[in-house]
């Protein structure tokens, strides 16, 4: 029903959507049958926010892969109950210990094709895109594993940048392997967060299908009219929400001290954000307050949470987000466990996807998911007839 109240606010999406989800509200045992689920492997894993996504619209996770040892603690205290594999270091991994799935979802490093990763490379002499050993050629991993299981779908998130990469050389190169060397219909959108969550935060998202589909970026549906603010993810401190320890305490659910800008730190980024403008430079701080929008959470927000501080008033300090906010900064739900120091946390919520992002994506592939696993389904029943 919440789909439908939302369709109410903002449109109805493509018509195959709404087919599809009008036989989940009248035909319930349709979306519980195995005729009606699929099955993915996430990769590049990190806390489970595609996982989440691609959950929500009925999709069952049967593998999973991520490194970071702090991410997979996040990731186990959120999923317990998965009966699968949570494998390590995917350039180890044997492709034949990966199950078969009807789609593979992967949020790949975006450190090589980012503006701020790049720039950080070259000052540092160090090789980006593709070139980066550690990092840029894990693209092939994700190449790996779709030759050898051919699911029906795939889906890649990366940062927008990823399409003008050395001049769009790497993200040709993308194209042309994931559709003529594996035979994927490919097609591509960035969408940007803040109609989701009232962040500035575009991503691009890359989708295949093995079949002639007819799948387009146009059904992916995002909401049109007034913006969330950051009053929807901020901490009330008026008593109207329970305290979460350390992230707020007393009756009111005051935000921790420990959040609040020292003098030093607040004095430091204003004559560094003064420097800059007198350059003529852009660099700087993000002050905002409940009713806007912030900039993009990133990775580095444990440093000095400079891009996204929440004024306090006039002649107080402002204050960095706590994790819990991050948390709901990135769409997760507030049962959603952090159970990492803030630093871990920041990192992890900075490279995470926005999960009604992905929802929504995941919304738009779904009838076509259930289509190609029908038409194979025609042709193996053909076959053996």
């Amino acid at each position: 029903m919440r789909t439908l109240e939302r369709w109410k606010s903002n449109g109805i999406p493509h018509a195959k959507i709404l087919r599809h989800a009008l036989d989940n509200i009248f035909f319930p045992s349709f979306r519980s049958s195995s005729e009606a689920s699929f099955t993915f492997i996430d990769l590049f894993a990190g806390i489970g926010g595609t996982r989440l996504g691609f959950e929500a619209v009925g999709g069952e996770c049967v593998w999973t892969s991520e490194w970071n040892k702090f991410s997979q603690q996040t990731y186990r205290a959120n999923f317990p109950s998965m009966r699968h594999e949570l494998a390590g270091d995917i350039t180890q991994v044997d492709v034949e210990s990966v199950p078969h799935h009807d789609v593979l979802i992967a949020g790949f490093p975006c450190q090589p094709f980012s503006v701020a990763g790049v720039s950080k490379k070259n000052s540092l002499g160090q090789s980006h895109g593709f070139a980066c050993e550690t990092q840029g050629a894990l693209f092939f991993d994700i190449v790996r594993i779709l030759k050898a299981k051919r699911p029906h779908a795939f889906l890649l998130e990366n940062v927008k940048n990823l399409s003008s990469h050395d001049k769009g050389r790497t993200f040709r190169t993308m194209l042309r392997i994931l559709a003529e060397e594996l035979g994927y219909e490919v097609s591509f959108r960035t969408v940007d967060a803040k109609a989701f969550v009232p962040q500035h935060r575009e991503r691009i998202f890359v989708m295949g299908f093995r079949e002639g589909s007819g799948y387009t970026t146009d059904s992916i549906h995002v909401p049109q009219g007034e913006r969330p603010c950051l009053e929807k993810v901020l901490h009330p401190e008026d008593g109207s929400e329970e305290s979460e320890p350390h992230y707020t305490s007393g009756t009111k659910g005051a935000v921790d001290s420990r959040y609040i800008l020292s003098n030093k730190l607040w004095s430091y980024l204003r004559g560094y954000a003064e420097k800059h403008r007198a350059k003529g430079n852009g660099f700087g701080y993000g002050l905002v307050n409940r009713n806007e929008q912030s900039r993009t959470l990133s990775a580095r927000y444990y440093k000095d949470g400079s891009e996204i501080l929440i004024s306090r008033g006039k002649r107080k300090n402002p204050r960095r987000l706590t994790p819990r906010e991050c948390a709901r900064l990135m769409g997760f739900p507030d049962k959603f466990k952090i159970p990492v120091s803030d630093t871990q946390a920041y990192r992890q919520f900075g490279n995470s996807v926005v999960v009604p992002v992905v929802q929504a994506v995941a919304e738009s592939m779904y009838p076509y998911i259930l289509e190609a696993k029908q038409k194979r389904r025609l042709g193996q029943r053909a076959l053996t007839v």
